[in-house]
């Protein structure tokens, strides 16, 4: 249990820095937007598995190197208050990976779309509806960048750990969701709903969220598996 209480304490703190970086800076939020963005375009477009996770590697690069310039940033400031020619040339150079990565991503994404941006949209959602695993992926991506960046405009919490919304919660409920979507077992829809509210209640029960953050914990793992499976292949 202690070996498991330090791994969660560890994921607490790391999420924990996704976001503060996202409180302080614009640039991380206008990536997680654009994140999100690229992801549901997969949905609608013919890319391979090899794509997809060329794509998530660009996506992680652009993040992982705009952490790493926020980081050095803030560093820098602590060590140097006053201007200084050296601190200068180091934040240049920090911001120029990031610029580096941006545009690896944007070329990397030229590439996979290029071909599939024509106005074939039927043809194009026919082949999603196929794809269960993608859309369950991606979905779940999609839930955990909407808690973080939630979590991040309240200032509480960490993905797993207490905070406004319940992240536990919005997996769940979109897993109900997809579940939801994937069989018309009325017996397994209604176990997979009464997993998602045991989540939700040992949530509660621990004090570790309270009812608002529970409620929308499971609107927005709601919303997100229904505007991922039901609109969009309307």
């Amino acid at each position: 249990m202690k070996l498991i209480d330090q791994f969660i304490n560890s994921c607490n703190y790391a999420v924990s820095g996704i976001i503060k970086a996202l409180k302080q800076e614009t640039n991380m939020k206008i990536h997680f937007g654009i994140a999100s963005i690229v992801l549901l375009a997969g949905l609608l477009f013919d890319i391979s598995k090899v794509e997809l996770l060329i794509l998530f590697l660009s996506i992680t690069l652009v993040i992982v190197a705009e952490m790493i310039n926020t980081a050095i940033e803030g560093l820098s400031d602590l060590i140097s208050p006053q201007y200084n020619p050296q601190i200068e040339v180091v934040k240049d150079v920090a911001a120029g990976a990031v610029l580096i990565t941006a545009l690896n991503a944007i070329i990397v994404g030229y590439i996979i779309f290029f071909n599939d941006l024509n106005p074939l949209t039927l043809k194009l959602l026919q082949h999603v509806q196929k794809t269960p695993i993608h859309l369950t992926f991606i979905s779940l991506v999609i839930v955990m960048l909407v808690v973080i960046v939630v979590k991040a405009y309240f200032k509480t919490g960490t993905f797993l750990q207490g905070g406004m919304p319940s992240g536990h919660t919005a997996i769940a409920f979109c897993l109900v969701l997809i579940v939801s979507m994937l069989t018309t077992n009325a017996l397994v829809i209604s176990l997979a709903l009464l997993l998602a509210l045991l989540v939700a209640q040992s949530r509660i029960e621990g004090q570790i969220h309270s009812f608002w953050e529970v409620f929308f914990g499971a609107v927005i793992g709601s919303l997100v598996g229904l505007l991922i499976f039901q609109i969009l292949q309307l």
